[in-house]
């Protein structure tokens, strides 16, 4: 079982990350429960998507130790970081995650936002960038069907963009 939580602030599509995540777990044939809190501020406020996915039935739906931490925002990985596993993976945006506690020892630092802006043209993919570095890292899903889950939830005529971000995090790790 793979536990995982996307963290961030408000409007970095966050929430739409676990959910595509989540359905390419489904579409490779595994169990899959996602959940999602966030500030009552809707953007900059404290958000986290939860992910879990399992070969097995699932039978608590709730993350409690993380396997995998996404960390958007050095506030995020303050706040949501405290519970990851000792062996867990720590993704980090380095673009906006300065300081990285050393008790964390499997770290990918990926400058993901940056990355979004410099080859996609806006931070608004960065979620989807955040999603190629999860799946070349942690191989919780099928490169197939993280793309097909991508595909299917971007807005119409963005495919191509979202499938560059996706491929540009695939490769950044």
């Amino acid at each position: 079982m793979m536990e995982i939580r996307l963290s961030g602030s408000g409007g970095q599509g966050l929430i739409l990350a676990g959910i595509i995540l989540a359905e390419a777990a489904i579409d490779d044939g595994k169990e899959a429960i996602q959940s999602q809190s966030y500030g009552p501020e809707a953007r900059g406020g404290s958000s986290k998507a939860e992910v879990i996915i399992s070969d097995k039935r699932i039978h608590y739906p709730k993350v409690t130790n993380p396997n995998l931490l996404l960390a958007m925002t050095q506030e995020a990985l303050n706040k949501y970081g405290t519970d990851l596993k000792d062996d867990g993976l720590l993704i980090v945006d380095s673009t906006l995650v300065r300081e990285v506690p050393a008790r964390f020892t499997n770290v990918y630092k990926v400058a993901i936002t940056q990355l979004a802006r410099e080859k996609c043209g806006r931070e608004l993919f960065a979620n989807i960038v955040a999603l190629g570095a999860i799946t070349k890292v942690s191989s919780v899903v099928s490169h197939d069907a993280i793309e097909k889950a991508v595909l299917a939830r971007v807005p119409k005529g963005t495919e191509e963009m979202n499938k560059l971000a996706l491929q540009t995090g695939y490769q950044a790790v």
